[in-house]
């Protein structure tokens, strides 16, 4: 991690003694399975190198004492009481989210201060708010010896988001940020929690390309995705989209638009995330590029959460040999592009493309993977 121009304090700077603990959670990349996730369906992300670390040390007080490194040397200390959570504090309310949520689960900390660091682009599609609950929830798991296994972990951050931050997301990124790691895609069934992680084949390696095109999850489209699909579940007469076989399909189609198209991404989602898996076990690369191309596709087109400089960058994948396949990645409307390149070759393609990007839109496209040696 690269300290800003205008370096942060350390710990030991602002609270005058060192961190008792210091972990870290990454973040994440969804290889495929987009929008399945809130619909009971399966996901395939994997951990990236970018990371949220954490640096705590218990009071004996019941105050919290938060400063982000991010903010460099013009930040504040933030403050606030256990017990005293109030939403509307911006980053904090993460922190806050932590620890409202582990009292409401009857799970007790005390008073601490806390300075965190990321690398992990905020509004990437890249899930950087799961890992600065995960690292945290690490960290107050080992300061204050709490009895939590990596999928409670998991659990407990989507509630923050979704019951005190009022993002309504899926468990993907949690469980992803929580338990993903190495090279290996973390195979979920988010019905069951039941995971595997399954290793890339040895000719292939990812590219993730930020856009430079942002989006929250807490914002409209995505409440508005998630109500659709629940609408269209109840109409159809089942609690999840997961329930419906394939076969009712067509009835699904006959549901007012959009509530079709929305149901028919979630299906052919969940069989390309299937199909996926199958390949990357067998080490068919061939089989890989199309599944990947054709999910971008029912995103832009079925479910709507692409944008022109998403679909650019896509195109331009396209026009790469040693690039098999790419779409976007995340819940929409900006963010992330993933690739799956020959491996050896990902470097290369992924800086002609960015190249490209910065010629064709009035973004700066970042690679974030793979990571050039300087900043390993």
């Amino acid at each position: 991690m690269h300290a800003p121009a205008d370096a942060a304090p350390s710990f030991e700077t602002l609270f005058g003694r060192p961190p008792r603990v210091h972990v870290r959670a990454p973040g994440r990349v969804n290889l495929i399975g987009e929008h399945t996730d809130y619909n009971g369906g399966f996901v395939l992300p994997m951990a990236i190198p970018q990371q949220t670390e954490v640096r705590l040390a218990p009071r004996e007080d019941r105050k919290v004492r938060a400063f982000s490194a991010n903010l460099g040397a013009k930040g504040n200390v933030d403050e606030y009481e256990l017990g005293q959570e109030k939403r509307g504090r911006g980053w904090l309310d993460y922190v806050q989210g932590v620890t409202h949520v582990l009292r409401a689960e009857g799970l007790t900390v005390g008073g601490f201060d806390l300075w965190l660091r990321s690398d992990v682009p905020l509004g990437s599609g890249l899930s950087s708010s799961a890992a600065l609950e995960v690292a945290l929830l690490r960290g107050l798991r080992e300061a204050f010896g709490l009895t939590l296994d990596d999928v409670r972990i998991a659990l407990l951050g989507q509630k923050v988001e979704c019951d005190f931050v009022g993002a309504p997301v899926g468990v993907m990124d949690q469980m992803a940020s929580s338990l993903a790691h190495g090279s290996a895609a973390l195979f979920l069934d988010t019905r069951t929690l039941q995971y595997e992680r399954v290793p890339l084949p040895p000719g292939v390696e990812p590219i993730v390309i930020n856009s430079g095109v942002t989006h929250s999850h807490s914002g409209g489209d995505y409440r508005v995705r998630r109500a659709e699909c629940e609408r269209a579940a109840a109409q159809l007469g089942v609690a999840q989209l997961r329930d419906l076989p394939d076969a009712e399909l067509p009835r699904a189609m006959a549901l007012p638009d959009p509530l079709g198209r929305r149901v028919r991404h979630v299906l052919t989602e969940n069989a390309r995330v299937l199909a996926t898996v199958r390949a990357l076990r067998s080490g068919d690369l061939a089989a890989l590029g199309p599944l990947l191309y054709d999910s971008h596709a029912s995103q832009r087109d079925d479910y709507e959460v692409s944008v022109p400089e998403i679909d650019l960058l896509v195109d331009l994948a396209r026009a790469e040999p040693d690039v098999l396949g790419a779409r976007l990645t995340g819940g929409g409307f900006g963010g992330s592009v993933v690739m799956l390149a020959r491996a050896g070759k990902g470097a290369g393609a992924a800086a002609r493309i960015v190249a490209r990007y910065s010629e064709k839109s009035a973004h700066k496209g970042t690679i974030l993977v793979p990571e050039s040696p300087s900043e390993r």
